[in-house]
């Protein structure tokens, strides 16, 4: 019997940004063999990174991000795991799932390993419901659907633009929870899938996280973080508020829940800490921010929302910190990079739809 196609096997890269030899692939050569992986390099550029054999991948280091962005490379930070989206920029296909190199394959209550990747694609692929909450959650699964009072003309969703996945094992805590609770272990397995509402933010983390670059790509920049800068460990954050915002504009979903990985190691939260620190104080401003945003009819594609956005970062949060100045003009450099690096039209030539 032939072994069925991966879904999706040739319409989606694997995003991995590392410093280390990329052993924990092994793990995963199941799930990811079929799949092309995008390694973003980060940190000495002449340092070589072992990837097992059998992968199929492309590596950029920081002599590659320069050389093929030139003097625009500056928005793309160092000596910090941001530096993944500069994957998604480079990538020609229309879905991108990124993981961290400390992230393994996780286990479901009955022992069975989860395929992370192939539930970010169901995920994907079937709508979103921002409208009006489902109470049953996810009511395109299997043995679910719409409950009594749910409107017949909200039922067919809007595309789904962003699958954000959870971790078992060590959770996503910010410096002062690690702090307080170092021996803290997420082992509930929610089984459940939910559209986060229409208004309503999160906190987006990067480490197991799948979108559709047609549709939301251009938003997924992961900010000036790392290297000298001010501030570290807000690229997800930065980047979920950013998507969230447009695509609450723009009629699209974002879905989180399954699938977990197993997050296998705490970093330390004194290091943590201090990159965060200024990030605990800002995003009191940042929040708020956002929410009151509200986006012009005109701005009806991605890049024209994000543009707008950095205008209003600059205009609105340089008052909290000359580093919003800063951060909004590499938001501008990020888009110019990528409409360069993606011209329009591009997809329809290389075949996507």
């Amino acid at each position: 019997m032939a072994t069925p196609t991966p879904a999706l096997k040739d319409e989606l890269d694997i995003v991995i940004p590392t410093i280390r030899n990329l052993d924990f692939l092994e793990m995963w050569r199941p799930f990811f063999q079929p799949y092309h992986l995008i390694i973003v390099q980060d940190g000495d550029p002449s340092k070589t990174i072992k990837v097992p054999q059998g992968f199929d991948y492309e590596l950029y280091n920081r002599n590659d991000i320069n050389r093929i962005l030139g003097p625009k490379a500056n928005c793309i930070s160092f000596k910090d795991s941001a530096c993944r989206c500069f994957g998604y920029m480079v990538s020609k296909k229309k879905y991108i799932y990124t993981i961290d190199d400390d992230c393994f394959v996780a286990t479901n209550p009955s022992g069975q390993q989860i395929n992370a990747l192939e539930q970010h694609i169901k995920n994907l692929l079937c709508p979103s419901t921002p409208f009006f909450f489902n109470t049953l959650y996810e009511p395109y699964r299997e043995g679910a659907d719409f409950v009594r009072g749910y409107p017949f003309s909200l039922r067919e969703g809007v595309p789904t633009a962003v699958s954000h996945g959870l971790w078992l094992n060590i959770p996503d805590y910010d410096a002062p929870t690690q702090l307080v609770k170092p021996l803290e272990r997420n082992t509930r397995y929610v089984d459940a899938v939910m559209t986060i509402p229409k208004g309503t933010l999160f906190p987006m983390c990067g480490m197991n996280l799948a979108f559709d670059r047609d549709l939301i790509g251009p938003a997924m920049y992961f900010g000036l973080m790392g290297d000298g800068q001010p501030i570290g460990r807000y690229d997800d954050m930065w980047a979920g508020w950013c998507c969230k915002v447009i695509c609450d504009h723009l009629g699209l979903g974002i879905k989180t829940g399954l699938p977990y990985i197993y997050h296998s190691k705490a970093s330390n939260p004194f290091v943590n800490l201090r990159k965060e620190y200024k990030g605990i104080f800002w995003q009191e401003d940042i929040i708020p921010f956002f929410q009151s945003i509200v986006l012009p009819k005109e701005a009806t594609t991605v890049q024209k929302c994000y543009i707008v956005l950095a205008k209003l970062v600059k205009e609105k949060l340089s008052k909290v910190d000359p580093y919003f100045d800063k951060l909004a003009d590499a938001m501008v450099t990020w888009i110019e990079a990528w409409d360069e690096l993606n011209p329009a039209g591009a997809s329809l030539a290389n075949g996507k739809k």
